[in-house]
Parts: structure tokens; sequence; C-alpha cells
């Protein structure tokens, strides 16, 4: 006869952590949400640079150079000039690099090097490009946003689109992207009026869920009661979910602010307003265990009036 597992895990005692585990384990949560946070932003920012700034900027310089290079002299043409590889090259451009170029950085050998170091130490440091990209790329974004609101722009944009979805890999990212994007930055915002508990996907198992509106009106007709629309977050990506209409007895209403009910679904359950712990540090809690000793001052629950209501429905039947 096998072992009664149960019955050793009851008896057995909890495990407690020793305190230096404790200790860690309690550092570690207070330090990983800023460090994350930081990894991702450098993440960002160096993809940005490795794959947008970096390129953008070595075009530059090599247009600049490219215009700059007709200085270059092939014979010594005289004073204003110094010899550099094989070429002549303006004074004032090798006197630059050589006053701004890093300690121990090697001189440029060609004429060609020279007018790249120079273009680079003169026209592209940091505290000008950045700011200039950036001025750039937000007047990039007001352009690009003015010409999608013209009907033009839209069908460009649609056909743009289409020709994304008949490609079978990118589609599905694509897809994917766009309805975060769409998600956050619409215009419609969805209005989360309150957050309520319902009986879903089945009887006994309760979920949590943001009121949307009042759903359809064909529902309501159906039901012959009123209806709501209710949005059921998953864990841990609220973002997405499902769309449930429900009547509106049906639905429990909760005392969490949204920011709190999404804590909620984002950390699956672990992190719980104070109004709603089940211990003895929330005033609440020990007024309803207190209630509940007494059965005459309990307050019926959710579930006995909907069985009180379905028993008076059937004897008014008979």
């Amino acid at each position: 006869m096998p072992p009664d597992f149960d019955a050793d895990k009851k008896t057995r005692p909890a495990k407690r952590q020793h305190p230096f585990q404790r200790a860690v384990l309690r550092g570690l949560a207070v330090i990983l949400p800023p460090l994350l946070t930081i990894v991702i932003l450098i993440w960002v920012w160096n993809a940005v640079q490795n794959y947008v700034l970096i390129p953008v900027q070595s075009g530059a310089r090599h247009v600049i150079v490219w215009k700059l290079m007709a200085e270059i002299k092939s014979t010594d043409p005289g004073e204003g000039y110094k010899h550099v590889g094989e070429d002549w090259v303006p004074t004032k451009v090798v006197d630059y690099v050589d006053n701004n170029r890093g300690k121990g950085e090697p001189r440029p050998a060609t004429a060609e090097s020279m007018y790249d170091r120079y273009v680079e130490l003169r026209f592209l440091r940091p505290q000008i490009v950045i700011p200039l990209f950036l001025s750039l790329f937000i007047i990039i974004l007001y352009l690009l946003g003015k010409f999608l609101a013209i009907r033009f722009g839209r069908i460009l944009w649609g056909s743009f689109e289409q020709i994304i979805h008949r490609l079978p890999i990118v589609r599905n990212v694509y897809s994917s992207v766009k309805q975060v994007t769409d998600f956050v930055f619409s215009e419609k915002e969805i209005e989360y009026r309150r957050v309520v508990a319902v009986e879903y996907p089945r009887r006994g198992v309760w979920s949590m869920g943001f009121v949307t509106g009042d759903s359809l009106l064909d529902i309501a007709g159906a039901a012959n009661e009123p209806i709501l629309s209710v949005f059921i977050p998953s864990s841990p990506m609220p973002l997405t979910g499902y769309t449930i209409t429900i009547l509106r007895s049906e639905a429990v209403d909760l005392d969490l602010t949204v920011d709190q009910a999404i804590q909620y679904v984002v950390s699956c359950g672990v992190v719980v307003a104070h109004q709603q712990l089940q211990n003895k540090t929330n005033p609440r809690f020990i007024e309803e265990q207190t209630a509940g000793t007494n059965g005459s001052d309990r307050a019926p629950s959710h579930r006995e009036l909907l069985t009180e209501s379905t028993t008076g429905d059937e004897s008014s039947q008979q």
C-alpha cells in the first residue's frame, strides 16, 4: 500500500527560510525592478545606437568628407597646406586633428582618413549629433502623422500593410506588434469603469475583470435583464485577455482601484491590495470574521442570493 503523502504533508511543519536567505531574497526583490528597468533602457539605447544612429552618422560623415575632399591637392600648392601621405591637406584641417585627437591615438596616414577624422571631431560630436538626431526624428514622426491623416496617405499605408500580410513569417510578428501598439497609442482609450469578479470560465471559479460597457442591445433583449461587457485580462500580460458578456446581477464589485487590479494580474495574484488581505492586519477581514461567527449577522453571499432567487422562481412556477 503506497504511503499517504497528503497526510504526511499536513503533519509535516512548514519549512522556514533561514534569516540570511530571507534577507537576500528581500533585497533581491527590492533591487530587481530598478535594475531590470535600467537594463531594458540600456538595451533599447544600444539597439537604436547600433542600428540607427551609427549608420546615419556614418552616412553623414561620408557625405561631408566627399564634399571637403575637393580641397586635397596632389602637388604642393605652397603656404597653407601640409603633406599627409601622398597628398597635401589644408593646414587648418591637420592642426585641428592634431590638437583634438586622443592621447596615444595615431595620426591619420592618408588625406582621406585625415578628413574622415576631422569631420568626426568637428561636426559629428555626440553633443551635436544626438540633439540633432532627436529633433529630426520628431519632425519625421510629425510629418508622417500628417501624411497618414490624409486619404492618399491612408491608402498608401493600407497597400503597404497588405504586402506585409502576404509575407509568411513577417506577418505574424507584425500583427502581434501592431496589436500592442494600437492598444497603447490608440486615441480611443478603453475606459475601465469598475473592477468586478465574475464566475468565469465556470461556476465556482472566480476571475477578475474590468467593466467596459453595457454590451450589445440584442443580448440584453434576449436575456431580458441588464447586461455588462467585462474584459478578463490574462496574467501576466493584462493587455491580452477575453471579452465576455454577463448579467449585471452576476457581477461582484471589488474594493479595488484599476491600478491595484492590474498589479494583481501582472503579479499572478501575488501582490494583493491591503484592503483585500485575508489576515489580522486588515480591520475589514477581522470584522467579517467576527460577523461570520454570528449566523444572524452574517450577510448572505453572492451564491446564496442566486440560490434564493432560483428557488423563489421555481416556487412561483409551481
